[in-house]
């Protein structure tokens, strides 16, 4: 666990109707029929929905605000380049 973003267990995640199948976003580079990406939902409650766009019904991974922002900037340093 990070130490940073301790998980609060007395925290729930929102169900998958937390994430308003409205809101889910995926990247521009994607493309509009590109079904090889995976969708971004800022749901309620501070929570961020993660599912994979090639899969009907896709679980949907949850992440608090903490964690998604430490993502994002794991990902801009180049954390995750092969």
């Amino acid at each position: 666990m990070d130490t940073d973003h301790p998980h609060d267990p007395s925290t729930t995640a929102p169900s998958r109707a937390g994430f308003p199948e409205h809101a889910w976003q995926r990247p521009s580079a994607c493309g509009p029929n590109s079904g090889n990406c995976v969708e971004v939902n800022l749901g309620s409650g501070g929570f961020v929905g993660v599912r994979d766009s090639k899969i009907a019904g896709s679980p949907v991974l949850v992440f608090d605000r903490g964690e998604w922002a430490e993502f994002l900037e794991a990902v801009r340093r180049g954390e995750f380049d092969s």
